[in-house]
């Protein structure tokens, strides 16, 4: 598994990204703000993690990204965390501050700027299809924006009423446990729907969520984390029901962006990043 360096250099240098999105994407907003950074894919193994980040503070790099399966071990060798790291118990950003290294979340934070440009959350109901890493940041997120009530549902009552549970315990939202067997029925009071599960992601693009079609209303929100493809068979469906629909490039995109501005300072053009991406995909 990997985790992603960042790295500030003192000169520019051509070095083609491997033909990894996040890289790609990152890598194309630096150059085009003529950024003398650079952002390499760096494979390490569970057993080198502390070392890692050891050569990382040696070098004085400004962060990293780390992913699975380094998003919880990855604490243990920081100086601290942000406020939603805390409550979700994961860290896939780490940037350096005043000489030490603090944790970040930016998944759930790229998620609700995603969520932000059809709805504001606070005050409304969700339902969040899933419970695990993806679910708890983007269920967090939502609670801790002023989200009113979340239902949590997944086929693993065990997982589910953890996450259930971490919201009502942490967040001033109110979450509920609901049972996924066979096709689930949107709720009347329900504003947002979320797919924070693997389903309909590549290769398995024809995987479908299972909800009924009927309970697919046009004044529902619906969103789906799955950046490839861009549009998921969920994203086609709750379009063809009228649906406000937000695909999972902006989620991805956007955790980008938050993250390049913690190591840089920087606003950088969330377009030309997902103009990238969107190559990618369309290979």
């Amino acid at each position: 598994m990997s985790i992603n360096f960042l790295s500030e250099l003192t000169g520019s240098f051509a070095m083609p990204a491997r033909e990894n999105p996040t890289v790609a994407m990152i890598e194309s907003a630096y150059r085009h703000h003529k950024l003398d950074w650079r952002y390499i894919n760096c494979e390490v193994a569970p057993k080198d993690l502390a070392n890692a980040v050891a050569g990382a503070r040696a070098m004085g790099w400004a962060g990293f990204n780390c992913s699975l399966p380094h998003k919880v071990a990855i604490i243990e060798h920081l100086d601290g965390l942000g406020e939603s790291a805390k409550v979700i118990g994961a860290v896939n950003c780490a940037v350096r501050r005043n000489g030490v290294y603090i944790g970040e979340n930016t998944d759930g934070k790229g998620f609700l700027q995603s969520l932000l440009t059809k709805i504001n959350p606070a005050g409304k109901s969700a339902i969040i299809f899933g419970a695990g890493g993806a679910a708890r940041a983007c269920a967090v997120e939502m609670a801790l924006s002023g989200l009113s009530s979340i239902w949590v549902v997944n086929r693993d009552l065990y997982r589910g009423r953890i996450l259930a549970d971490l919201i009502n315990s942490k967040t001033k939202a109110k979450a509920h446990y609901r049972s996924w067997d066979g096709e689930y029925t949107i709720p009347e009071n329900i504003d947002i729907v979320v797919n924070a599960t693997s389903i309909g992601l590549f290769p398995d693009i024809k995987a479908r969520v299972a909800v009924k079609n009927e309970s697919l209303r046009p004044s529902l929100i619906i969103a789906d984390i799955i950046p490839n493809p861009p549009r998921t068979r969920l994203v086609e469906e709750a379009t063809a029901r009228g649906c406000h629909v937000i695909d999972g490039l902006g989620m991805l995109i956007n955790q980008g962006v938050i993250s390049i501005k913690y190591w840089t300072g920087i606003d950088v053009d969330a377009g030309v990043m997902r103009k990238t991406v969107e190559e990618i995909f369309e290979r």
